[in-house]
């Protein structure tokens, strides 16, 4: 896997008024920076997860668009908890020197916002890097990454029907 790469987040957070579930990643994959957008991987199960919690189709790997309107029709926003770090490729558990988003202005626009985590690495850098700042708690919920093959589609939504709700 080599030595850590020093990587900073590219997208904005999606999010609006209506938005009252936030779901946090680490950081941007490869595969997602390459594609411009959050769950870039052809092989993550984020946006078909997605799509089945909230019966609308599964958006296209490349309309990011219709992404965004899957997440903010639904009340879902979206963001990383990881502005910046080093990192060897997309592997969560090699993260080092994470500097976090500052989420003050997406707390004062959504207030009441209930807090998820795509994983438990999520979760962890979320309560060290940011809680002690926003100070609202975050449910961790098991990663989408085809790196958790122990959880199938199945398990995945009755686990995640918790952002539904």
């Amino acid at each position: 896997m080599g030595e850590p790469e020093p990587v900073v987040h590219p997208f904005d957070p999606v999010f609006d008024g209506n938005s009252r579930v936030l779901v946090l990643g680490t950081i941007a994959s490869p595969a997602s920076r390459a594609s411009g957008f959050y769950y870039g991987h052809a092989y993550n199960r984020f946006w078909p997860l997605m799509a089945e919690l909230f019966g609308e189709p599964v958006p296209s790997l490349k309309d990011v668009d219709a992404k965004k309107t899957l997440l903010l029709r639904n009340g879902v926003a979206l963001w990383d908890v990881v502005h910046a770090c080093d990192i060897k490729g997309a592997a969560d558990d090699s993260i080092e020197n994470a500097v976090a988003h500052d989420m003050s202005e997406l707390f004062a626009a959504c207030p009441g916002l209930r807090v998820y985590a795509n994983g438990q690495t999520a979760a962890k850098l979320y309560r060290k890097l940011v809680y002690p700042a926003i100070g609202v708690p975050i449910t961790a919920l098991p990663s989408t990454s085809p790196a958790n093959a122990g959880w199938n589609m199945a398990r995945l939504v009755e686990a995640w029907r918790v952002v539904t709700t």
